[in-house]
């Protein structure tokens, strides 16, 4: 029995959570749907993972992780994490299970890790969970070089199957031109195999003063990552300078143009790069303009909402949305934006439960967990 197998199992014996508060019935297009908040009492959550006995992990970027049982209520933070730098956009970020869970007993977690006078990088770190403490900790990537600065760290784990996983990075923000040179991890996705060593088949592992983990580059700040359910490709979500957010398929050794390339602008006006498309630089799948901050995402494959099969759904930050994107083969061809009024808070992650649920977090002090469940 694999992992989603035994978490859809026991979610289904305790179906347990027991909201606090169950939102008015919300129309849409295809689907009715109502949000039940299962808890309220999170500090900038950031990344969930779900455990084989129905419960929880979440992230909070202050730096800690925290159960949240199956009654709804939350742990005390775990112990033996690493030191993490929580500064503006900085601090713990993403989290994942290992997809062989009940072998390895692992989850891994992204963070902002220090360096030397006050620099520091995007890293990536697993560990075996016992009781309430991390045990066994190992940092398998550290983003190079650490660099001086609060913004654009990523992240999202994404595993992909064959015992590799993918990593988002950001440019860092000052250092943007870094995401068209491969002696660097800025801007970049990486693969790695999940002890942290490099797949023989990364695009490249032979080229001369490239960095061995690199799968894709020209990237700005990537905050969304998922699996296509039938490609099996990895598909990205990336913030923009002011307007330009994008979905791509992010495929080996492709470039995604950032920053000689976008459809943004800088902050307050004015023209970044050389236009909207090159020659040899990949286009997005799809973009927005103005810019709606996106962030988490997920493609729709359960059982509860019958007509979002398939679907790709995207958190956003600044528009506090959730959209969802009606894809056919590698095309978006409607976009529903739902939540604007309903929510009103800034959605950082939304991800699908092995319930058949989707999950959301908002953004803030007093932030959320909320379950997206059919109407009736």
């Amino acid at each position: 029995m694999g992992f989603r197998t035994l978490c859809a199992a026991a979610f289904a014996a305790s179906l347990a959570f027991s909201p606090a508060i169950v939102a008015k019935t919300i129309e849409s297009d295809r689907e009715d749907f109502k949000l039940e908040i299962l808890t309220d009492d999170l500090t900038n959550p950031w990344g969930l993972a779900f455990l084989p006995d129905g419960s929880m992990l979440v992230t909070e970027r202050v730096g800690n992780i925290r159960r949240v049982n199956t009654d709804g209520t939350l742990s005390e933070p775990l112990t033996g994490l690493p030191e993490i730098v929580v500064k503006g956009q900085g601090g713990l970020l993403d989290i994942a299970t290992d997809p062989n869970y009940n072998d390895t007993g692992y989850i891994y977690f992204s963070y902002a890790e220090p360096g030397p006078n006050g620099t520091s990088s995007t890293a990536l770190a697993r560990a075996q969970l016992q009781d309430n403490a991390l045990q066994n900790l190992e940092v398998i990537f550290s983003q190079k070089p650490k660099f001086k600065s609060n913004s654009h760290f990523g992240s999202r784990i994404v595993f992909k199957g064959d015992g590799t996983v993918f990593l988002t990075l950001g440019d860092r923000y000052s250092r943007m031109d870094d995401a068209q040179t491969l002696d660097n991890h800025h801007g970049k996705v990486i693969r790695i195999n999940t002890d942290g060593s490099v797949p023989a088949d990364n695009p490249f592992v032979d080229t001369e003063e490239a960095l061995p983990e690199i799968w894709s580059y020209g990237h700005r700040n990537m905050q969304g990552a998922a699996l296509h359910p039938d490609t099996g490709e990895l598909w990205s979500g990336e913030h923009g300078a002011q307007g330009g957010d994008e979905v791509n398929i992010d495929r080996a050794g492709l470039n995604y143009g950032w920053p000689v390339v976008t459809y943004g602008e800088n902050y307050g006006g004015g023209k970044i790069g050389e236009g909207f498309k090159k020659e040899g630089m990949e286009t997005p799948v799809y973009y927005w303009l103005p810019s709606l901050a996106t962030a988490g995402m997920t493609f729709y494959t359960g059982d509860k909402f019958p007509a979002w099969q398939g679907d790709l759904f995207v958190a956003s930050l600044r528009a506090e949305t959730l959209s969802r994107l009606d894809v056919e083969n590698e095309r978006v061809i409607y976009e529903e934006r739902m939540l604007a009024d309903d929510l009103e808070e800034r959605i950082r992650h939304v991800t699908q439960g092995p319930d058949g649920y989707l999950y959301l977090l908002t953004d803030q002090r007093g932030g959320k967990i909320i379950r997206i469940a059919p109407a009736d």
